[in-house]
């Protein structure tokens, strides 16, 4: 399919769902007070933007969200490719990981707000909970799946040491893997902020709670597709990136 194709499919089926969501308030379907429409949310933005607390919340959830992706995915893929670089340290690590990795990110707000208190620390805690476990399983599996062709070669070229190996052909040949998964923790953190900021830290998440107990299912909406839209450019942008940092493969 061609990339023009593409576009012109994707901007219909955008349509199509925005008219359905604009009839089904207009025939009674569902209360415009739960569902507002589409055309309603203009005046809705206008109204947040002029008070100036939609800019503010997007910085705030901004400075959780990267800060949290950051510490998340940097503590994620350093501990996947250690333990993916060692048999040994995977098997001491096994039961830590079966016990941990079940628990949401929801059941850590109790220990947030213990250990920072109602705090962006804690928002950023939760938010880096939220995309640890994701680098950390697509460090190690991008470890693990790397050709052992690849490591004999390396020693038949005199790279024997384990940070020689890293550097020259762990790293390079893991670095697709890598990148996917930290594409996905991308979205995942976005999915945590609202969650992160929900017990009362300023910020998307406690601005779309305040709405709702409000009934204010407008602003609700607003504050859902200004999530939507930051995660789209983040996303857009690292894409982009990746595509930089893979074009030895093409």
């Amino acid at each position: 399919m061609t990339r023009g194709r593409a576009t012109v499919l994707a901007a219909l089926g955008l349509t199509v769902f925005l008219a359905i969501w604009e009839l089904m308030p207009a025939l009674g379907v569902v209360p415009a007070q739960i569902l507002p429409p589409p055309s309603a949310l203009p005046r809705a933005f206008e109204r947040e933007f002029s008070s100036g607390i939609w800019f503010a919340s997007v910085l705030l959830s901004l400075r959780n969200y990267l800060a949290g992706l950051v510490i998340g995915c940097a503590l994620g893929v350093g501990l996947g490719v250690a333990t993916g670089m060692s048999v040994s340290f995977e098997a001491a690590l096994s039961w830590v990981v079966r016990v941990l990795r079940p628990i949401p990110g929801l059941a850590w707000v109790p220990f947030a707000i213990l250990w920072f208190g109602i705090d962006p620390a804690a928002a950023i805690f939760i938010i880096g909970v939220g995309v640890f476990w994701i680098s950390y399983f697509a460090a190690l599996g991008a470890v693990r799946a790397v050709d052992r062709d690849l490591i004999e070669l390396a020693d038949a070229f005199g790279f024997r040491r384990a940070d020689q190996k890293l550097v020259k052909v762990i790293l390079p040949a893991a670095a697709p893997g890598i990148l996917a998964g930290l594409r996905t923790a991308v979205g995942q953190a976005w999915m945590a902020v609202v969650a992160s900021e929900i017990f009362g830290v300023p910020g998307l998440g406690q601005r779309m709670m305040q709405a709702s107990n409000l009934l204010a299912s407008d602003i609700v909406v607003i504050y859902m597709a200004t999530m939507a839209a930051c995660y789209g450019i983040i996303d857009t942008g690292f894409v982009a990136l990746q595509s930089r940092l893979l074009r030895w493969k093409r």
